[in-house]
């Protein structure tokens, strides 16, 4: 996932049990909070957070490493990403991992395992032709099959009440990728299927350190913003929340109100304007619904913290898991 490195050092090992206390505590306190501030009042009654339970998926990558650093041992390490682990972060579907007659399976069993808890699933949809114009997270599928593949996620899901977050950088990308038209009728297209089988559709609108919102708002326009839900923004970034809000705020109001959600998983310290693995950030503020009076609908964990951006800065390939990464976001939010 590309939102657009100078070597980093290796973050030292987290030891010292005053320093691993300090991290859970703040994790704890954050995770804590998660379901009673997505049920908490003052949110309006068509948020489609309000009264919701975001599901936080056992098999996470985040889950895994905590299991693993249990077997070997490192139970200061099992602790901070099992913390992480527990807040529900966006389930991201590719199809390199979950292909054509394989995807609609893995995701009815995620819908029935997150239904028997009484919660909701988070998904992004990751798997538009030409993904990332070749660059760390490129892949995608062929221009006939990506229909068809975002059909069966939409057919397995159908009712469901589940959240999509719709092709992170497809459009702030089309004009890098030479292909905005091609780009425009994918993203509509989905739109179209996954609203029919009644989603929450939030597509992609990039973030403030990219573009004007002008032009972002113009492409969410041409693209169907008015039968989605609406935008999200900051995915797989950095930024503080108060400059996303502005930037997706000037948006709304370009594109007849659209609600919006923001990705608050690492933006705990904001942005140095670099993109790929920077080094120094920090946990952001957990998946909260909104106060009602905002176009905003949600803080939500999108780009799962601890999942490399791709290899630079002495990160693994894009989307892997990465344990110095995932301990630095942590400590730096202890702090």
């Amino acid at each position: 996932m590309s939102t657009r490195g100078v070597a980093r050092p290796v973050l030292p090992r987290i030891g010292l049990i005053v320093a691993v206390v300090a991290i859970l505590v703040v994790l704890i306190g954050m995770v804590a909070g998660v379901g009673a501030i997505l049920s908490q009042g003052g949110v309006a009654a068509g948020n489609p957070f309000a009264g919701t339970s975001l599901y936080a998926d056992p098999a996470s990558k985040a889950a895994t490493a905590a299991d693993e650093a249990t077997e070997s041992g490192d139970t200061d390490d099992a602790a901070v990403f099992t913390s992480i682990a527990e807040v529900p972060t966006a389930i991201w579907l590719t199809p390199e991992k979950h292909p054509i007659r394989e995807i609609g399976g893995y995701v009815s069993d995620l819908v029935t395992a997150a239904a028997k808890l009484g919660q909701v699933p988070l998904f992004t949809v990751y798997g538009i032709p030409n993904r990332d114009c070749g660059n760390f997270s490129s892949g995608g599928l062929t221009v006939e099959q990506y229909p068809v593949w975002v059909d069966e996620i939409a057919g397995a899901l159908t009712d469901s009440g589940a959240v999509v977050i719709l092709e992170p950088d497809a459009l702030a990308l089309a004009d890098e990728c030479d292909n905005v038209e091609e780009r425009l009728g994918e993203v509509g297209a989905s739109v179209d299927a996954l609203a029919a089988a009644g989603l929450t559709v939030y597509i992609d609108a990039g973030h403030s350190n990219w573009g004007p919102p002008a032009e972002m708002a113009d492409l969410l326009n041409r693209a169907g913003i008015e039968r989605a839900r609406g935008f999200a923004t900051n995915v797989s970034n950095y930024n503080n929340t108060d400059r996303e809000q502005y930037y997706a705020n000037t948006i709304s109001s370009l594109t007849n109100g659209a609600h919006y959600v923001i990705d608050t998983g690492r933006n705990g310290n904001g942005s140095t304007g670099e993109w790929c693995n920077p080094a120094g950030r920090a946990l952001g503020a957990t998946p909260a619904a909104s106060p009602s009076g905002s176009a905003q609908d949600a803080n939500l964990w999108i780009k799962p913290p601890g999942e490399s951006d791709g290899e630079c800065n002495g990160g693994p390939a894009a989307g892997e898991w990465w344990n110095e990464n995932a301990l630095e976001l942590a400590a730096d939010a202890a702090r």
